[in-house]
This record gives C-alpha cells, sequence and structure tokens, in this order.
C-alpha cells in the first residue's frame, strides 16, 4: 500500500524565522512521535529557502504554492518551475480553488503549469474540486472529470507516477460545511476512475488521492479511513506543529 502523504498548505502567512521556527516545530513532534506518513510543507516563496535548509537531514518535503508555465520570460511577479527547482523544492501545489476562483486560472492553464512543472523534475500536487453551486446542481462528477482530463490530456503514460490528486471541495473550505465520509469516498472514486482511464489500472490505483476540505485534528480521524483517501491537503490547520501532526497521525489507526 502506497504510504499516505500529508501536506500542510502555509499560504501567504510567516515570514522566513516564523516559518522556519514552524517547522523546527513540526520535525521535533515527528521525532518524538512519528506519524506513519510521508509529509511537506507548501511555505511561502520567500520563506522556501529557509526552509529547505533547516529540514535538511529530515525525510519532510518541501513544496511551493503556485509556478507559471514558462521558464523565464517578461512575467512580472511571477515565479518559473526553474526556480523552484533552484531552490530546492520537491513538489508544487497547482489548480488550488484559490488560484481558480480569486485569481482566475483556467483549467488550460492549469494544465499548462502543470506540464511545465514535470519537465522540470518537480512533483505536482493538481487540485480539483466544485463549488456549491456546482454541487447543488449535481454536477460534481462532471466537473472533476473536466478538470482532471484537461490537467492530465498531455501527459505522458508514467506522468502519472509524479502527481498526487487534492480533492478540496470549495463549498468545504474556510465555510464550517464539511463534506461527509461518504461524499468524499463517491468523488474519490470517481477521481480513480479518471485516472485509470487515462493511465491504466496499474498506474491509476497506485496515485495517491488527498482530501483538502477544512481537514482539522477534530475531524481528521474518519476521513483518515475514508475508503480512497490517500494523505490530506491541510491548510489553517497546518500553521501550529501540534495540530498539523496530530492529524498526519490520524493515518497511525488507519
Amino acid at each position: 500500500m502506497t504510504i499516505p502523504l500529508v501536506v500542510g498548505n502555509w499560504k501567504m502567512h510567516g515570514s522566513q524565522a516564523e516559518c522556519v521556527s514552524l517547522v523546527r516545530d513540526i520535525v521535533r513532534l515527528q521525532r518524538r512521535k512519528p506519524a506513519r506518513v510521508q509529509l511537506a510543507v507548501a511555505a511561502p516563496f520567500t520563506a522556501l529557502v529557509a526552509v529547505k535548509k533547516t529540514l535538511r537531514g529530515t525525510t519532510i518535503g518541501v513544496a511551493a504554492q503556485n509556478c507559471h508555465w514558462q521558464e523565464s520570460g517578461a512575467f512580472t511577479g511571477e515565479v518559473s518551475p526553474t526556480m523552484l527547482r533552484d531552490v530546492g523544492c520537491d513538489s508544487v501545489i497547482l489548480g488550488h480553488s484559490e488560484r481558480r476562483h480569486i485569481f482566475h486560472e483556467t483549467d488550460a492553464i492549469v494544465a499548462q503549469k502543470l506540464d511545465a512543472a514535470l519537465r522540470n523534475g518537480i512533483r505536482v500536487i493538481l487540485c480539483v474540486g466544485e463549488t456549491l453551486a456546482e454541487r447543488r446542481q449535481g454536477r460534481t462528477a462532471k466537473v472533476i472529470t473536466r478538470q482532471l482530463q484537461i490537467a492530465l490530456k498531455g501527459i505522458a503514460k508514467n506522468g502519472i507516477d509524479n502527481i498526487e490528486i487534492a480533492y478540496e471541495p470549495v463549498w468545504a473550505i474556510g465555510t464550517g460545511q464539511n463534506a461527509s465520509p461518504v461524499q468524499i469516498a463517491r468523488v474519490h472514486r470517481r477521481i480513480r476512475q479518471v485516472l485509470t482511464a487515462r493511465f491504466g489500472k496499474a498506474a491509476g490505483s497506485r496515485s495517491r488521492i488527498l482530501y483538502g476540505g477544512s481537514v482539522k485534528p477534530d475531524n481528521a480521524a474518519p476521513l483518515a479511513i475514508t475508503a480512497e483517501v490517500g494523505g490530506f491537503l491541510v491548510g489553517g490547520a497546518s500553521l501550529a506543529a501540534e495540530s498539523f501532526i496530530s492529524i498526519a497521525r490520524c493515518f497511525n489507526q488507519s
């Protein structure tokens, strides 16, 4: 069985000193009582170098929260995949709901970014998810399928081995609403079907599908044992080492 992956997405939080302090606390807690998962932290761009240096000698990965689809050019304010590789990023989060809905990134843009990251040897955490309106209209499966098919269209058969899928229902992020294990399992099964159809049964079955809808210490345990949940993408709860590691430890019993 593939080891679960738990990623902390710190979003636009933390100075270099605060991020280093946080990651040191995460390392300390993980060493004291290990969560039997693969851990990664997605620090803000300004702290990536400091966090990578602090994590040297550990197995905790470093992810970026976004990247451009070009390796260089006149794109003021953007960060390229080659730059991420240069500072030692292992992976990058792409297609996050905040990028799609606040910054209006289309499925086509997400696909371009995914291709650029893979070409530069960076793993991708590809986010997909539906809005509340789309769920109420019964379009969840259609939306998830479209997002996956467009993003993965040009990817080689073995490319899926460098991609994790994160399902993050937009309506359950920071709203106080939570997706039930039944709802999550249904969507994750649909994601698995799309991956299997696109990449074959063997490759599709070993891909990790993470859940990322307001995961917290008080709801993580039942989610960790939900069918097809292969890890978490944790937002606000990852900004405190104790809550992040307690979430990750929920997989010790799954």
